[in-house]
């Protein structure tokens, strides 16, 4: 049985900063049981030469091992701990194609911290029938409620293909205007366009296509990614894409603080009120979105427990067909965002 040490990265959010320890340790531990046949052992947390670590024991860990544990969401690096204290440096691989500026460039209010969007597609992928293809496959990611695409990014980085969908008119324009100047900036082949989505004579949203290589070489090949985002409704993303087409499907539901979640009643066309809670939106959107997973897929959601209650969500998970993740690391992945914000996560897998 070998020690190990993972070197937190450091996030320039300082409440996320505190609470990254725990949540790399519960992520850790997911990565364990699903992915690692239960091998990690005592996972916990030490000081090494006045450095805080999180620290776990295990078998000696093989090439997989290693590829997979290179993308815990706040690894900055791993060691082997040797006799005395001493730390050997486990070379990693992490799965990132593309420079971090394309996680941590864009700035706007309510955006979610790349750091936990990492993780909660990772916790996602974990919970599929086949959690080691995030490293060896090569999953297709649904972000339905994508805002200005962080998730997009992040599938991006990883080299997956991804698509999103949000209602947001503003977000959509400024997401084509920041991947598209993010891409030209850095010289990355590509081919991006905007354009009207008709039905029976009818525009009904617009969507954003883009194919990117990640290198000059792969692009020639044809061997690209695909990115698609489409302005409309979330609630009728049946309408927009194909059913069981997608490995992952992440979102980050609207916390009821900046912004409510749903129309309220009402007919269509008038001012209507607006919902808090998180909840309505789901049991509206959750059905719909997992008609879109394929069978040993998973979806994966956060949302602020002031505004939603865990047991609400996982009926709704439930109702739609869909196996809730209930074990003990899927339950440790609260934590505190500010004083309006206790975020949290669930998890759930397509039979």
């Amino acid at each position: 049985m070998t020690a190990y040490g993972l070197l937190v990265s450091p996030s320039h959010n300082r409440v996320y900063s505190q609470a990254a320890a725990e949540l790399v340790r519960a992520e850790l531990a997911v990565f364990g049981e699903r992915a690692l046949g239960g091998r990690l052992r005592d996972i916990g947390e030490a000081s090494i030469g006045g450095v805080p670590y999180v620290t776990f024991e295990a078998d000696e860990l093989g090439a997989r091992d290693v590829r997979l544990l290179s993308n815990l969401s706040s690894l900055y690096a791993l060691f082997e701990i040797r006799d005395g204290g001493l730390l050997k440096p486990v070379p990693v691989e992490p799965l990132d194609l593309f420079g971090s500026d394309l996680l941590t460039i864009q700035k706007y209010s309510g955006k979610t911290n790349e750091h936990f969007t990492k993780l909660l597609l990772n916790v996602t992928a974990m919970a599929t029938d086949s959690p080691a293809d995030l490293v060896t496959g090569r999953p297709r990611v649904l972000d339905p409620m994508c805002g200005r695409g962080t998730t997009l990014n992040q599938a991006m980085m990883y080299g997956f293909d991804a698509a999103g969908i949000d209602l947001d008119g503003k977000d959509f324009d400024a997401y084509t205007a920041f991947i598209k100047t993010w891409l030209r900036n850095n010289r990355v082949k590509h081919q991006a366009e905007v354009s009207n989505i008709r039905r029976e004579k009818s525009v009904v949203g617009r969507r954003l296509s883009v194919t990117l290589g990640a290198t000059k070489e792969l692009y020639k090949t044809g061997e690209t990614i695909g990115i698609e985002v489409v302005n409309a409704d979330s609630l009728q993303a049946g309408r927009f894409f194909k059913p069981a087409t997608f490995d992952l499907i992440v979102t980050d539901a609207p916390y009821g603080v900046q912004h409510a979640s749903r129309p309220k009643g009402g007919r269509p066309g008038r001012r209507q009120e607006l919902s808090r809670s998180p909840v309505e939106l789901l049991a509206a959107a959750v059905p719909e979105w997992a008609r879109l997973l394929r069978p040993g897929g998973a979806i994966g959601i956060s949302w602020n427990t002031f505004v939603g209650r865990r047991d609400e969500l996982a009926e709704i998970l439930a109702g739609s067909g869909l196996r809730v993740a209930d074990s003990e690391p899927y339950l440790r992945f609260r934590h505190r965002v500010d004083q309006a914000i206790s975020r949290d996560l669930i998890v759930a897998a397509k039979p």
